[in-house]
This record gives structure tokens, sequence and C-alpha cells, in this order.
């Protein structure tokens, strides 16, 4: 293959990838690449993926093969695929694969065709507590308890396993999907949601039952995860990452399934009920009083014979959960999220403890067809105030970005915008209390933060959905499972620095289908030429992953918009 210079590709031996954001082919082409390449910068007119070996092993895992992922390069590119690149996909993408747990009469076997890759694994010293005998030149003998922490250290070394070694059924707890909700509306999974469903449950063999659902909010990961537990039909342990979002899942299971109320426990910090079906919180299962204490509540995984656990939003699983979760791996495990992304780094350990992405849907696709609303996504950089420039020039990194977060020039911004949207219902999202108490008070509008009582919270969601509050600041405690279907714009004044997961979720609170045009509006305010403006463009990665073009205004085009 020569030069071919209408292609948008340049493949690096460096395996970056650069993708020419203006070529006809961009949006077809980062789909294709997104399915095993990492965005890693995203300037105006020329992307940066990166062809790692976790990208790698998730492509391997969803079916993706060497020849394929090269195919999709060799397509695009406009030059000759560099010869270590193409080895390194080979190699990596073989890798997933070549060291399989299985189970054989009552056994728990460690297998592999290459015997010289398991004499390899035999001589590392890091997994020798795992292995009990070697049983024939492909077999390993493991200790079932391991299981989890052999696969976690294997991956660490990278040696990805593929568990085939099945799962318990856990205690059966008969239920079904209504077909009909309480309100009445036909109640019937979408086309995704089904593919979603069966890509996780494998007919029930060994080669579904646990991994990650990758969905955007407001695409239904709820009701995808129902859609899973009534395949499974047994007791299940549901986590999720606060009380709101555990009550909302209870309200969604008494609307859309046959699970009478009485068999639905609540475990949190109000009550400690455990019943066929138990809801809680990692908020909860990672309480302890004192840093010396072991964690009490993580009992509770072993309190029934769960058959499946379900751990909502999977890319904000706590430290404690995954070192429980390793001892977890004859129980099915489900993961569900919008973003692979962790801002700690440790996706690999989702990877190896949950298991491997089963799942993946585009958000333009989805809102292509409807599914979730279109999008227009703008930052709107402000100039730093003549009072603040002093402050900020003689400040640290981390107080420079908060004094660029809480310019009071924002103020006048967000006024402009509530304007231009009096008509709709707008959630104004902030990193810093201080700074949302003033907005509220300015606006006289109602504020939630992480202090506000759970009842109240619930009165004030339920008065936005209602159309009787129109405007609502809230903190990050909106970041994650809110069920707020009205919600149309969102104008987020500060943020958690770079988080792209962040960024995720504050844009998927808007997301949700909306009668007529269907749109959403997603506005950041940034204090240009500040550490603000430098975070907010690793932010960004996330909306340049998920298809959404990025338009940057100053103040001076706010009538533009």
């Amino acid at each position: 293959m020569g030069y071919q210079p209408e292609n948008p590709l340049i493949v690096q031996g460096d395996k970056t990838v650069l993708l020419e954001v203006n070529n006809p082919c961009y949006e077809e082409v980062r789909d294709e690449i997104a399915q095993f390449a990492e965005l890693e910068k995203s300037p105006e007119y020329m992307h940066t993926y990166r062809i790692s070996p976790l990208s790698l092993w998730n492509a391997a895992a969803s079916g993706m093969s060497s020849e394929q992922v090269v195919a999709v390069l060799q397509r695009y590119s406009k030059f000759e695929l560099p010869q270590n690149v193409l080895q390194e996909i080979e190699d990596q993408v073989s890798r997933y694969g070549k060291l399989k747990l299985v189970q054989k009469d009552g056994r728990l076997l460690l297998t592999s065709q290459d015997r010289y890759l398991l004499q390899e694994i035999i001589n590392m010293k890091q997994v020798q507590p795992y292995l009990l005998e070697q049983q024939d030149p492909h077999r390993l003998k493991v200790d079932p308890a391991m299981r989890g922490n052999l696969k976690h250290t294997l991956i660490k070394l990278g040696f990805p396993v593929e568990d085939l070694a099945g799962y318990a059924p856990g205690a059966p707890f008969d239920f079904s999907l209504c077909r009909q909700t309480a309100a009445g509306d036909l109640l019937q999974l979408r086309d995704y949601q089904h593919q979603a469903v069966d890509a996780f449950y494998a007919r029930g063999s060994e080669r579904g039952g646990s991994g990650v659902i990758v969905m955007p909010c407001g695409a239904g990961k709820t009701i995808t995860g129902m859609g899973i537990m009534d395949q499974t039909r047994c007791e299940t342990l549901i986590l999720t990452t606060n009380i709101t979002a555990l009550r909302q899942w209870k309200e969604e299971l008494l609307d859309k399934t046959t699970i009478p109320a009485d068999s639905i426990g609540e475990y949190s910090g109000e009550r400690k009920e455990i019943r066929p079906i138990t809801l809680t919180t990692y908020q909860i299962l990672t309480y302890r009083s004192n840093k010396e204490e072991v964690f009490p509540h993580l009992a509770l995984f072993n309190e029934k014979d769960w058959g499946l656990i379900i751990y909502d939003e999977v890319h904000l699983l706590p430290a404690p959960i995954f070192r429980v979760t390793a001892e977890l791996q004859a129980k099915r495990r489900l993961g569900l999220t919008a973003t692979l992304i962790r801002e700690d780094g440790l996706e690999d350990d989702v990877f190896s403890l949950i298991g491997p992405k089963k799942y993946d849907v585009p958000w333009k696709v989805l809102e292509k067809e409807g599914w979730i609303a279109s999008a227009s996504c703008f930052e709107i950089r402000i100039p730093m105030p003549e009072s603040l420039k002093m402050d900020y020039a003689v400040s640290d990194s981390r107080k420079k970005f908060r004094i660029a977060s809480e310019n009071e020039d924002k103020f006048q911004v967000i006024n402009q915008l509530l304007e231009k949207h009096r008509e709709d219902n707008v959630l104004i999202i902030g990193q810093y209390v201080e700074q949302l108490n003033q907005i509220a008070e300015k606006l006289e509008m109602p504020l939630i933060t992480g202090k506000t009582p759970n009842q109240e919270r619930i009165r004030l969601y339920e008065q936005f959905k209602q159309g009787e509050i129109k405007t609502l600041v809230v903190s990050k405690v909106a970041n994650f499972a809110l069920d707020l279907p009205d919600a149309g714009v969102a104008i987020q004044v500060s943020g958690t620095f770079g988080s792209r997961q962040e960024e995720a979720q504050r844009l998927g609170r808007i997301l949700r289908p909306k009668a007529g045009d269907n749109m959403a509006y997603f506005y950041t305010l940034v204090t240009a030429e500040s550490r603000e403006q430098d975070f907010a463009a690793n932010r960004q990665l996330f909306l340049t992953e998920q298809g959404y073009r990025y338009f940057i205004k100053s103040t001076r085009e706010m009538g533009a918009l």
C-alpha cells in the first residue's frame, strides 16, 4: 500500500494514531478505531489515539481479531503501517485467550496450549501462592479461593486470563419483567438493550456472566440490568453510588418487574434489610469508624447466596470493593457504566475482577435513532477580572484552579443563558459549594448538596420533574444516577479538574429523550487563559470520544449562541 493522501489516519511507531477531524470519513473512522484504541488528545484539527494492551484485550474479548484491527488501520491509513505496530497488535490480541481458567472434575485449572507459557507462569514468584500443582504440561491446578487474585496478578504482568470456569447459580428467585408499566406504558427492551443482555448472558454459558456494559446516561442501563436479572432469575445484590440512586433502582424494579415490595431490601445508613433482591451503596459498604477497623458491612456479600451482583457506575468502584470482588469470582458480575475511564487508572482491575467489556454502543448512534437527545456543547471563555489577577499570579496550581473556577463574572453569563433558555428546565452544576450557595442566593433558586436531607432532595427533584421549579442548582451529588428526564440544559460552572468521567455524567443528566426537537444544551463556563481552561481541554476528551463537537465561544460571542 503506497501513500494515500485522501485517508484520515496516520499510524505511528509509538502506537499513537492521528485522526484528521476535517476528513469526510472522520465519523466513520472514529467509531471504528474506538473499538481498539483510546483517545488521548482532541485539539481542533487532529485527534490522537493510543493503541494499548488493555484496549486490544477489550477488543479481543468482544470478539475482534488482530486481522480485523489491522484491516481497519490499513483501510484508512495514509502510509504503510509500522511493522512494530502490526506485531504489537498480533501479540496483544493473541494474548487474550492463551491462558484460560476452566473447571474439570471439581478442580479449577489454568490451562494453555502453549506449555512454555505455562512454565513461564510457574516460575513467576507473584503467581506461585495461587497455584497448587501442575497436572500436566498444559494444566495447572489453582486454589479456587484465589481465582480473582490470580487473574488480577496476571493482568498486571501482561497476561490477561479468559475465565471460562463458570458460575455458581445462586439461590433461585422467580420473577419476570412486566409487559407494561404501572402507568400503562408498553414495556419492551429496545434492540440495543436486547443485544447487551444477550452479550452478557451468552445463553447462560460460561462465556457470559461477567463483564461490563457501556451505555450513555439516559439510554436505559437500569432496564438493561433488569433484563439480565430476568435471564438469571436468582437472588441479586445491586451496588449503587448513593441513596438516591438506590431508591430509584427500587422504584424501577417495582414499576417494571413482578418483584413484590417485601422481596426488595434496602441496606443503607438508614435501614439494614437483606432480602432476595438487596440494594446497597458503595458508601455504606466502605464505611468504617477508623482506618484500623475492618469494613463491617462488606459481610453483606456473604449474607445470602447471591447469583448475580450488579455494580452500577462501575467506573467509581472503590478499592475495598475490588478486594472483596476478587473473592467472588464464582458469582455472576455485571458492571454498568457510561464510560470505562477511571481517574485512578485502574481500568485493568475492572477488566480482571468484574470482567471485560461485553457491549458498547456509541452515543451518537443512539442519538441518530432518537433514543437520547441531540446535544450541542459549548465552552464559554470568560476573562479573568482585574481584581483576581494578582491572587491568581501568586497562587499554587490547585489554588489557581479554584480562583479561576469561582470567577464571579460567570454569574453574568449564567443570567444570559437563563434568559436564552427561560422556557427550559435548567441544571446549574458545580464543584464548589460556596460558589453554588452564592449562585442559588442570587437567583433565589433551590440548592442541592451532599448535606441536603434525602427527603428534601426527593421533594425538589419531584418539583423539578413536574415543572414547578425551572432551575435547580446542584453540586457533585447530581453527577450520578439522577432521574431528571425534563432537564434540557446544563450549565457547568466548575468541574473536578480534568475529570472525563464527570463530564460524561454531567452531559448524561440532560440526554434523556425530549418532546419536540429532542435537543439538549451543555454549557461549560471557563476562565480564559487559566488552569481551569487547561483542565477543561482534558474533560472535552470524553465528548470527542462520543462524537460531539465542542464549540468554543468568548463572552463577546454570546449573542450568536
